[in-house]
């Protein structure tokens, strides 16, 4: 019972040390998107942007987020969209392509740890430093369309009104999950055609 107190020690110490072992693990792909962002800030031109794919692709300058996207993607099955989403971008099955007139719906990750960063896409983790006016350009059939952000909103997880609403012009809606790394609420970021 004398080398219970150090015992007792150890067995703390070591709980700390494991304790920030693990918090470093699951946050540091999040402090290194953010670190990265702030000093050295994304090609602010789509000229000086390579495309990941001119076929089907999104480019975001402001954030840095360049990435293929996977159309027709059933956003309804968790079992199609998470393999999509280790692709590329989704867009939601039944919302229209760049050149047509209605909602073009793109969805991504926002993972918070180092397992979801590993696992899926987290293109769409820097997605709320968009601002009104800030463009967004989709590459469709080696076409490039711009967008210009017109709102940002966050909405409760099971609203879906916004995944395929009227419209009459064409828009494009980016959705992920908000705050970063949760499915707690979904960040919108809805663009015009410009």
């Amino acid at each position: 019972m004398k080398n219970l107190p150090q015992i007792l020690i150890g067995i703390g110490i070591t709980l700390i040390v494991v304790s920030l072992a693990l918090f470093i693990f699951i946050f540091f792909p999040v402090a290194k998107v953010e670190i990265n962002y702030n000093l050295n800030k994304p090609k602010a031109t789509i000229n000086e942007i390579k495309p990941a794919d001119k076929t089907f692709g999104i480019v975001v300058p402001k954030i840095g987020a360049n990435a293929k996207i996977i159309p027709n993607v059933d956003p309804y099955n968790s079992n199609i969209y998470q393999v999509a989403l280790t692709k590329g971008v989704a867009k939601a099955k039944g919302t229209v392509n760049p050149d047509e007139i209605g909602n073009m719906f793109l969805f991504s990750h926002s993972s918070a740890n180092i397992l979801e960063a590993g696992r899926y896409n987290s293109v769409f983790y820097l997605l709320s430093k968009l601002k009104k006016d800030d463009q967004i350009y989709v590459y469709y059939k080696n076409v490039r369309y711009k967008y210009k952000v017109s709102e940002i909103k966050i909405v409760d997880a099971k609203d879906v009104s916004y995944l395929n609403p009227k419209s009459d012009a064409k828009t494009l809606t980016l959705m992920t999950c908000w705050p970063a790394g949760t499915t707690y609420k979904r960040l919108l970021v809805i663009a015009k055609a410009d």
